[in-house]
């Protein structure tokens, strides 16, 4: 499962609310590439694929497809609007490395 803080669920539905009507799904999972050799991926979706795992937390609908599941678990999702940056960060308990910008990691 992946978990929504509050930052990220205020974020989300900001985000969906400014965009098209149709989707009413968060879509994350992982991609080769990046520094570290694996990338998080972020999206917006209005298709749950045969493939998905499906989640809710925090009034967030999360799909997660069967390859990006098993580097995702327990696996923290939240914003940061400060002076360091803006952004999505994903907290990843299964990650034994990361990049310097926090956006690819290693298992």
């Amino acid at each position: 499962m992946v978990i929504v803080s509050d930052s990220a669920k205020n974020k989300l539905i900001s985000l969906m609310k400014e965009g098209d009507d149709t989707n009413r799904y968060v879509r994350v999972g992982v991609t080769s590439g990046g520094c570290s050799g694996l990338s998080y991926n972020l999206d917006f979706d209005s298709k749950i694929l045969s493939t998905d795992k499906v989640f809710e937390h925090n009034e967030i609908t999360l799909l997660v497809d069967n390859n990006s599941y098993l580097y995702l678990i327990g696996t923290t999702l939240t914003y940061s609007g400060g002076l360091n940056g803006k952004g999505f960060i994903f907290e990843n308990p299964n990650a034994s490395r990361t990049c310097g910008c926090g956006e690819s990691f290693a298992v």
